[in-house]
């Protein structure tokens, strides 16, 4: 079976890719372990998405954001970052717009984004299915399945998760940091409002966040050492709840689980390269970040227009998907878009989760350094309401930074 682009993993990166590629024309394979009916109609899954303008830019575009309902997207108007043992935080808010972003469940992300791809012709999806072995040559990519089928394709992408097995299996290294933690996710209700306001909030031994949704509704993160956090998860309601509003300080009242709860083990990726012959990296088989910046799927979804770019370039000049030329640009821009933030992520996680006295000190005079900086602030706010291309050019970049800049 003879394809263009044939992509490994059916998550909302790999749906999203999909479609951008077949709305070019292009023949698109989707291999996935899933069975449709589990694509169709994701499980909740405790997690919330914090989604730039930008990412909802290219949602648009993509026809998946219409799939998603208005009264599940929830604004993030302001974002406070804090640590339990310090009056001083980092508040960040939206410049001249109302709010830095939206908030989507990831379960109601993945079910848009599988019912855009039932409307695009040009994809073939093969699920459930697994995959026996990849090869990738000058000439073309080529995968067998389990059940003898062998697809080729000219530009094979692997979009199966942070511990992607087809990474592995081209021969592409991965750094894995695991964090020794584990985060618990759920939705709460509460009797006090939260104002729209994202917190990440860090104390001794754990690192709280909230999500808000509507106004007495948000997500609740507790990253906790692995044991702290199995406990936790398997404890009774009323005792989680009441466990909860401990944790939290008081600060959001009575409150009540109203969900499920899941936990999630924190290792970051880092693939060492994110092309190989005919083959290459996206979603979190590249970048798998660390939640604390809430980009992981922001970041995703910018490998996805990387690689349509890459594909809507090979199609305007006559050339190969796998064109080598063409991959090695898309190594340089996705790494350049990730590296800085990635690394930052790293550094904020080691400086804020060390509770030694001298890190805690240290953290305290970041907090009030940044807090005191409107430029600092701007900023991180203009990260979140860019909704620009991924890759803008040296005199959009430098418009951007003249703007930050400006007193005030």
């Amino acid at each position: 079976m003879h394809h263009d682009i044939a992509i490994v993993g059916a998550g909302p990166v790999g749906l999203c890719l999909a479609r951008a590629l077949a709305l070019q024309g292009l023949r698109v394979a989707l291999v996935e372990r899933q069975p449709p009916a589990a694509l169709a109609e994701p499980a909740f899954d405790g997690r919330e998405i914090a989604l730039t303008h930008a990412s909802v830019r290219l949602l648009e575009e993509l026809g998946v954001w219409q799939h998603i309902p208005a009264a599940e997207v929830h604004p993030l108007r302001t974002a406070r970052v804090m640590d339990r043992d310090l009056p001083h935080e980092l508040r960040v808010a939206a410049d001249g717009g109302d709010r830095l972003g939206n908030l989507v469940a990831n379960h109601l992300i993945r079910r848009a984004a599988w019912l855009a791809v039932q409307e695009t012709p040009g994809i073939e999806l093969l699920a459930p299915a697994r995959v026996r072995s990849v090869h990738a040559d000058a000439h073309a990519a080529s995968v067998e399945l389990e059940d003898g089928l062998c697809l080729q394709a000219r530009l094979l992408v692997a979009a199966d998760s942070r511990f992607s097995e087809t990474r592995r299996a081209m021969g592409i290294p991965a750094d894995l940091h695991d964090f020794g933690r584990s985060m618990l996710v759920c939705r709460i209700r509460h009797t006090l409002p939260h104002n729209h306001a994202a917190w990440e909030w860090f104390g001794l031994g754990q690192t709280l966040a909230l999500l808000p949704l509507s106004e007495y509704v948000a997500g609740a993160v507790v990253t906790l050492p692995g044991e702290e956090a199995r406990r936790l998860a398997t404890t009774d309601e009323a005792s989680f709840a009441a466990e909860l509003e401990r944790r939290y300080d008081g600060r959001l009242g009575v409150v009540e689980l109203a969900s499920t709860r899941h936990l999630y083990p924190l290792v970051a990726t880092w693939a060492r390269r994110f092309v190989g012959t005919r083959f290459a990296l996206a979603g979190d088989a590249a970048v798998g970040m660390h939640p604390v910046t809430a980009h992981g799927f922001n970041l995703g979804l910018a490998s996805v227009e990387r690689l349509a770019d890459l594909a809507a370039t090979a199609l305007a000049q006559g050339r190969d998907p796998g064109d080598p030329a063409l991959l090695e640009r898309y190594e340089r821009r996705h790494r350049l878009g990730c590296w800085p933030l990635f690394q930052a992520t790293r550094a904020v996680v080691g400086l804020y989760t060390n509770d030694a006295l001298p890190a805690r000190w240290l953290r305290g005079a970041v907090l009030r350094a940044s807090g005191g900086l409107p430029p600092f602030r701007r900023a991180l706010a203009a990260v979140l309401t860019d909704a620009g291309p991924v890759d803008p050019s040296p005199l959009e970049r430098l418009r951007a930074g003249l703007a930050q800049l400006r007193p005030g």
